[in-house]
């Protein structure tokens, strides 16, 4: 686990240096890459090809992230036709302990780690406030990003627009 670490870390500086010049604002999904919380590494390149993706970076003591993870967890059917990343900086155990506890690893489409305190997403998209939502086309393509007021009927009607 700690050479896991080791090279995580070594690639998510250099991939940071890259992709701060290259990627920031560029209205694509951002080349993250995150530990799950079976200790495997998954980057943006592991998402099925041709599905939309929601990308939801998130802190799991978050009240305002648990009730919107609850509520699109109770409306899955909306959902099924899109990859999502759930991306947190906290630590793997907290990671665990989440999944667990929401049941998340029942469903295949989420897939769900930290990038730990590398913050590679987070300064992506400039993240100021949880949970911060973002959809993109199955091209890839920026559709819509919630920062504030996140509403899971906008993000359901939006993807199922698409």
């Amino acid at each position: 686990m700690k050479k896991i670490r080791i090279v995580f870390s070594l690639m998510v500086v250099l991939m940071f240096v890259i992709s701060s010049n290259t990627y920031s604002q560029s209205g694509k999904i951002p080349p993250f890459k995150m530990i799950q919380a079976n200790g495997k590494l998954f980057s943006a390149q592991d998402l099925p090809i041709g599905k939309p993706v929601i990308i939801i970076y998130f802190s799991p003591d978050c009240e305002d992230c648990h009730n919107f993870i609850e509520a699109m967890l109770l409306r899955m059917d909306d959902f099924w036709n899109a990859s999502i990343a759930m991306i947190t900086y906290q630590p793997v155990p907290n990671v665990a302990q989440y999944v667990l506890k929401n049941k998340l690893n029942i469903y295949p489409n989420i897939y769900i780690g930290t990038e730990e305190n590398f913050f590679v997403v987070r300064y992506y998209y400039n993240v100021k406030r949880f949970p911060f939502i973002a959809l993109y086309n199955k091209n890839g393509d920026l559709i819509k990003i919630w920062s504030k007021n996140e509403n899971i009927d906008d993000l359901s009607n939006r993807l199922n627009a698409l």
